[in-house]
């Protein structure tokens, strides 16, 4: 069983930044394909960017020059630095770990998912 725990989230003006961190329990995590997802008010949870255990990256044309993933397997960790964001990016954001497949955005179903966090954007 793998558990994932997102912090990071919180209330930030437009044009602003944050930086969500998703913490992963097991010993194997340097072999786990990440992703980020997100569900705001209404909608259905979307496809943010992934990055697979030997890492390749993608990002949903939506944040693209705008959000960087990243991984450190030493911290068993994956981040998602945010810039320039938008109301339109307030949602919750989930963090995702698959075992055996990568993450892309036709991904709907994964292994493990995080209970998210919250990321607010005001105008």
């Amino acid at each position: 069983q793998v558990q994932l725990v997102e912090s990071g989230g919180g209330l930030v003006q437009a044009g602003g930044s944050l930086r969500l961190s998703c913490a992963a329990s097991g010993r194997t995590f340097r072999r786990y394909n990440m992703g980020w997802f997100r569900q705001a008010p209404g909608k259905e949870r979307e496809f943010v960017a992934a990055i697979s255990w030997i890492g390749d990256i993608i990002y949903a044309d939506f944040v693209k020059g705008r959000f960087t993933i990243s991984r450190d397997n030493a911290q068993n960790s994956v981040y998602l630095q945010m810039n320039s964001l938008k109301p339109d990016d307030t949602a919750v954001y989930y963090c995702a770990a698959d075992l055996t497949k990568l993450i892309t955005p036709s991904t709907s179903s994964v292994d493990y998912w995080g209970k998210g966090t919250l990321v607010t954007v005001s105008s």
